[in-house]
């Protein structure tokens, strides 16, 4: 979730934190229009909601529009550079990042807001279920220091450890610690994936952990994770990131198409425009995905199945 730490990164740079086997910007030009609809190019974020958001878009648009989807793995601050290109057309989950839409929509006006996808997300700090149960305080953030020795490990330099996730996730920890005056340190686990299975085995094995997590996500289905009541968020309090002492804002995830895009007349624009389902209908779609291994064709096929009536309205047909 989810943007590099600091705007303003080289493209070359960039580029290469676009991760192994992921395409990169520049790489790939848009193949030929189809019959009706014809191509566009949709980012996929590295987190398995978004590309729940991707699979499900993408089936409806090649079964019913007769498009053809090119996506592309990139990291989110990344895909925004393709608008200006022209080679990224959609953007299907965005958390907030109003300095992005300032520079592509309000600026530079390559990219466009096409509204709301339903999904609320939160991020925050979260302990697994055993630790709030034995530490009831520890949910206070003014009660970490006082546990900060637990959460110590070989990468914390003495300190408790807080563990991040993908670097180009949305995050303010570092600050957070910063100036709330708290004997941690960041450790990035590097992904999604690390983070589930670092709370999987502290709730299974009674490890202390203390982590970055996110709604919506299905992991909560299997573990009810507890977050921490950072102080509370106000507008504007989060304003200079140098200077943050907050908890995160809830995101209200809003969908990024290119101007071109808007402009074309193609009916898969007026899909992505009416896409729009819950957290529970993203989770579900993104569980298929994770635990059971479907294709994200098959769990996408699985959910519309299960969902056509509320695909007829992002297709116009109710």
């Amino acid at each position: 979730m989810k943007k590099l730490r600091y705007a303003g990164v080289l493209t070359a740079v960039a580029l290469a934190l676009a991760g192994c086997g992921g395409q990169k910007v520049g790489e790939d030009k848009p193949a030929a229009a189809g019959k009706d609809c014809g191509t566009f190019n949709l980012t996929v974020s590295p987190w398995v909601g978004y590309e729940a958001n991707a699979a499900v878009v993408s089936y409806v648009a090649t079964k019913d529009l007769g498009c053809k989807v090119v996506k592309k793995d990139l990291k989110e601050e990344i895909a925004w550079q393709g608008f200006s290109t022209g080679e990224v057309d959609v953007n299907l989950e965005n958390w907030g990042h109003e300095d992005l839409k300032k520079k592509y929509i309000t600026d530079d006006k390559v990219a466009v807001e096409a509204g709301s996808t339903g999904v609320k997300g939160i991020i925050g700090w979260y302990v697994p279920p055993w630790m709030a149960a034995k530490y009831p305080d520890i949910t206070d953030w003014k009660n970490l220091n006082k546990y900060a020795a637990l959460f110590k490990t070989s990468e914390s330099g003495g300190k408790g450890q807080l563990l991040d996730g993908d670097p180009s996730y949305v995050t303010n920890d570092e600050a957070l610690v910063k100036n709330l005056s708290l004997n941690y340190k960041v450790v990035q686990s590097g992904s999604e994936t690390a983070l589930i299975q670092a709370f999987r085995d502290a709730e299974k094995n009674k490890k202390p952990l203390l982590a970055y997590f996110y709604e919506p996500q299905w992991f909560f289905n299997e573990v009810k994770l507890v977050k921490i009541n950072l102080p509370a968020y106000k507008a504007g309090c989060d304003a200079d990131p140098a200077k943050v002492a907050c908890d995160y804002p809830p995101y209200d995830l809003d969908k990024i198409v290119s101007k071109k895009f808007a402009d074309s007349g193609s009916p898969a624009y007026d899909l992505v425009k009416n896409f729009k389902w819950t957290n529970e209908d993203q989770n579900a779609v993104a569980r298929m995905i994770a635990v059971d291994k479907m294709t994200p064709d098959q769990a996408a096929q699985k959910w519309v199945d299960q969902n056509q009536s509320k695909v007829n309205t992002w297709l116009g047909k109710n």
